[in-house]
């Protein structure tokens, strides 16, 4: 057994602020009045290794506001555990005083407000002082990415990464594994692995269909406070369903817990003292790995966004969720000694932009590849009269607006837009910029389709992803959350058995229920299948915006969820 533990949580002021009515400076003095960037970074002379994590980053350069989730349900063995707890629940689990700076990092309540007075987070420039800061204390500290790294802006999307590739080589990242990557197409990713890409490419569960044996390095083994570290790569495993096939025909993705349980056993072999799992498997997928595979100290976890104050230890596996969209780093230190982990310190470090002062070297390279497409990105489309926010296990008002502006630009009765979880948030009163609509929807296929569907094909279809994200058992969770509806509603029940989950399925225009014999004209977008044809739907979503000027978003009720 590890015989210490040490779980610390950034000391951050706890008296609440609420009332501010602007941006700019006073956001800057509200956040400066009561946090310090030594506060945030911290130190530690704890153990012998360092390891600095980030992951989810979605192509997200700059700073910018990022609503958690209202709706984050567990389900089987995952009920009511972290990550599945949100707002007043996670307050409670954590510690965290409600207004306070963490609060507002870390869950959904009064966010708006918050939002004001704390200003926004992340920004690569940000991250690079992190990363410096801590490496000037830990030299040798290893820089890991979780993936999700070259999809999610409008500059990533139009040089195919490569300014992600870029920044992450001068930040100094050593070893990443991937997920969206291969939206790119698998030319362009054996493209960068082979050429420009400094990282060690891992990922040990992805094979050669033909020649059934591994594409990419398994894993990379580090030398690093007189330690021997082996990091082994786990991609996300589901990629022939969450997205285009078409696009990566050569290669086979998978769970492959067999395959992993043997590298472990090869790199302890190799001499390693210490396991460390780069995973984008997803929260509970990696809570079930930490069970099912004996020999990994740490699980780096990604996929699901999740970001926690504190490891979730299984046995004498440690899981480690950092975040997305530049939020957050997470800062671990390992006291290994006679050949194996005896300890662990953790930090999440909450990436505040009004208080960590920027890295200039990496503000310039940021400029750098941003400046062909700023004029571009820097155009007002409309006002937003809404918070707008994408994160959660249903609509948010982002997918409203997608929704509506499928419906309304693409003449359908319903639109459906996918679970996608990535995509930064738009503060009532702000302007929306061409940039914000990308940050929604920048991804390699894009077109808006229009069809027409029964209502029996629509039940199915919502079943269907129900089934993948709550299946009890974590090896079956294969989506990302329920796609998003305009147009109609329904009766959920999480819990509730696999094809029986969906109920009460209602047109809102006329308040009937929906006809399972009946075509209905639908639109949606990101659809799997090759040759979809219609618009981009940036351009559907910025013509929609135009035809709004300022865009509105009422609650919606069309989801009732069961409790569970």
């Amino acid at each position: 057994m590890i015989s210490r533990r040490h779980f610390v949580q950034v000391a951050l002021a706890t008296t609440a602020l609420y009332g501010a009515s602007g941006f700019g400076n006073w956001s800057r003095l509200a956040a400066q009045q009561r946090l310090t960037q030594d506060q945030l970074i911290g130190s530690s002379n704890f153990g012998n290794v360092t390891l600095i994590h980030i992951t989810d980053i979605h192509a997200q350069t700059q700073p910018i506001f990022f609503r958690e989730p209202e709706f984050n349900l567990g389900v089987g063995d995952a009920a009511g555990q972290p990550p599945h707890l949100v707002g007043a629940d996670f307050r409670r689990a954590y510690g965290i005083d409600q207004g306070s700076a963490m609060d507002y990092a870390l869950t959904y309540d009064d966010f708006t407000s918050m939002a004001r007075s704390y200003g926004r987070m992340g920004g690569l420039d940000r991250i690079s002082t992190v990363v410096n800061s801590i490496r000037a204390e830990r030299p040798d500290a290893l820089l890991l990415d979780g993936g999700d790294t070259w999809q999610g802006s409008l500059p990533a999307l139009r040089t195919a990464g490569q300014d992600m590739v870029d920044l992450f080589n001068a930040l100094g990242v050593e070893a990443m594994t991937s997920h969206w990557e291969f939206t790119l197409g698998s030319e362009r990713v054996r493209e960068i692995v082979e050429g420009p890409l400094n990282p060690a490419f891992l990922a040990a569960n992805i094979f050669d269909k033909e020649w059934d044996e591994p594409v990419f390095d398994d894993y990379k083994i580090f030398e690093r406070g007189g330690t021997s570290i082996a990091v082994i790569g786990q991609a996300f495993p589901y990629m022939p369903i969450a997205n285009p096939a078409w696009m990566f025909p050569e290669y086979s993705f998978g769970l492959r817990r067999e395959r992993i349980a043997e590298v472990v056993e090869e790199v302890r072999a190799a001499g390693a003292e210490v396991v460390v799992l780069l995973s984008h498997n997803g929260f509970d997928v990696d809570r079930q790995f930490a069970r099912d595979i004996p020999g990994i100290d740490i699980i780096l976890t990604g996929h699901t966004h999740d970001a926690l104050p504190e490891p979730v230890q299984v046995g004498n596996t440690f899981l480690i969720a950092s975040g997305s969209h530049g939020k957050f780093v997470t800062r671990l230190d390992l006291d290994v000694r006679d050949g194996r982990m005896m300890g662990i310190e953790t930090r999440l470090i909450p990436i505040f932009s009004d208080v960590i002062t920027p890295d200039p070297e990496m503000t310039a390279l940021v400029a750098e590849t941003r400046a062909p497409f700023e004029a571009e990105m820097s155009e007002v489309i409309g006002t937003s009269g809404s918070l707008l926010y994408r994160r959660g296990n249903f609509n948010g008002t982002w997918d409203d607006v997608i929704c509506n502006a499928l419906i309304s630009q693409r003449d359908a009765e319903i639109a459906l837009s996918p679970g996608f979880r990535w995509g930064a948030a738009v503060l009532p009163g702000q302007e929306i910029t061409r940039e914000d609509i990308y940050n929604v929807t920048a991804m390699s296929y894009p077109n808006a389709y229009r069809t027409e569907m029964t209502g029996e094909r629509l039940k199915a279809i919502f079943e269907d992803v129900a089934e993948n994200i709550f299946n009890p058992d974590p090896y079956y969770q294969q989506g990302g959350d329920m796609v998003r509806i305009g147009g109609i509603g329904y009766r959920i029940d999480p819990r509730g058995p696999s094809g029986n989950r969906i109920s009460e399925m209602t047109v809102l225009a006329t308040g009937e229920p929906l006809d399972p014999a009946r075509s209905y004209v639908v639109a949606g977008w990101a659809s799997v299948n090759e040759g979809t044809e219609g618009p981009p739907i940036w351009d559907v979503l910025e013509a929609h915006i135009r035809a709004q000027g300022t865009v509105e978003i009422a609650p919606n009720d069309s989801v009732d969820v069961v409790a569970g």
